[in-house]
C-alpha cells in the first residue's frame, strides 16, 4: 500500500526546486496586420542559467514552446443529411478556448513527459480541447466533439504542432519559430517556454505578443469604432457609387 502511495505521489508531484532558471526573448512583440499580410513567424530565443553551486544533472534538457492566442467561446456542430439538403443536430460550445494554438519541442511530447504531467500543464494540442463545455444536446459524446473541434483547428492552421521545432543552438540557448497564421485574431498572444529533464519540469518562463492592425486597415477598424455613424454612410455611399457604376457599365441600349 505504502508502494502504491509512494508511485502515485511521485506521478503527481508539481514542479521540484530546480538549479535551473529560463530567460526568453521574442524577436518582435507586435504583429502588424495589412493588406498583404499573409501570415509571419516570431522567433523565441531562449537561455537556460545554471546555479554555479548547483550539482550537473546527467542527460540533456528538453524545452516546450507554446504560443496560444486570444480566448473566446467556440461551437462545434454536427451537420447530417435530411433528404437533400444537410441540417445541424446536435452541438458541443466549448468555453475560454484559444483560437490559435501553436506547440513546439525538441523531440516528440510523449518522450518528454508522462500524459498525466502533459494533461495537468496543457501541453500539446490534444490537451486545448480540456475547458468547460456545454454538451446539453450531446450529452455524452464529449469526446467525439472535442476530436472533431481539434480536426477542424489544425486543418484549418489555427493549431499546429511541430516537435521538432525547438533546436539548441548552444548547450543551453536554444530557438524555435513560432508561427502566426493568416487568419490570426487581433489580440493578446502568450507564449509560454517550459524546460524539462528526465520527465520533470523543472523551470517555466512566460512572455507575449500582439496582433494588431496597421496602416490603413488600422484607420478603418478605429474609425469603424470611433465614428460608427460616419463609417455606416460612407460604406452605404460606396455601396450606392458601385452600384451605379455596375448599372451604367452593363446597362442595355
Amino acid at each position: 500500500m505504502r508502494a502504491r502511495l509512494a508511485v502515485a505521489a511521485v506521478a503527481l508531484a508539481p514542479t521540484v526546486a530546480s538549479a535551473e532558471s529560463l530567460t526568453v526573448s521574442l524577436s518582435h512583440h507586435r504583429v502588424q496586420i495589412t493588406s498583404t499580410y499573409t501570415g509571419a513567424e516570431l522567433v523565441v530565443f531562449g537561455l537556460i542559467g545554471r546555479d554555479a553551486a548547483g550539482a550537473a544533472r546527467a542527460g540533456g534538457y528538453d524545452i516546450v514552446i507554446t504560443a496560444r492566442g486570444p480566448r473566446a467561446a467556440t461551437v462545434v456542430r454536427e451537420k447530417q443529411p435530411l433528404g437533400p439538403i444537410w441540417i445541424n443536430r446536435a452541438q458541443v460550445k466549448f468555453f475560454d478556448l484559444p483560437v490559435t494554438k501553436a506547440v513546439l519541442a525538441t523531440k516528440p511530447l510523449e518522450d518528454i513527459a508522462e500524459p498525466e504531467l502533459r494533461r495537468r500543464y496543457r501541453i500539446g494540442l490534444d490537451t486545448a480541447t480540456i475547458p468547460k463545455v456545454d454538451a446539453s444536446a450531446a450529452t455524452g459524446r464529449e469526446i467525439e466533439f472535442r476530436a472533431a473541434l481539434l480536426r477542424l483547428k489544425t486543418s484549418s492552421g489555427l493549431y499546429t504542432q511541430n516537435e521538432r521545432g525547438v533546436v539548441f543552438i548552444a548547450d543551453n540557448v536554444f530557438r524555435g519559430n513560432v508561427p502566426v497564421p493568416a487568419t490570426a485574431p487581433l489580440g493578446n498572444y502568450e507564449v509560454e517556454v517550459a524546460l524539462f529533464q528526465g520527465g520533470v519540469r523543472l523551470a517555466q518562463e512566460t512572455t507575449n505578443f500582439e496582433v494588431t492592425k496597421a496602416g490603413f486597415e488600422q484607420l478603418v477598424a478605429r474609425e469603424s469604432r470611433e465614428q460608427s455613424w460616419l463609417y455606416g454612410a460612407l460604406t452605404a455611399a460606396v455601396a450606392l457609387m458601385f452600384g451605379w457604376i455596375a448599372t451604367v457599365i452593363f446597362r442595355r441600349d
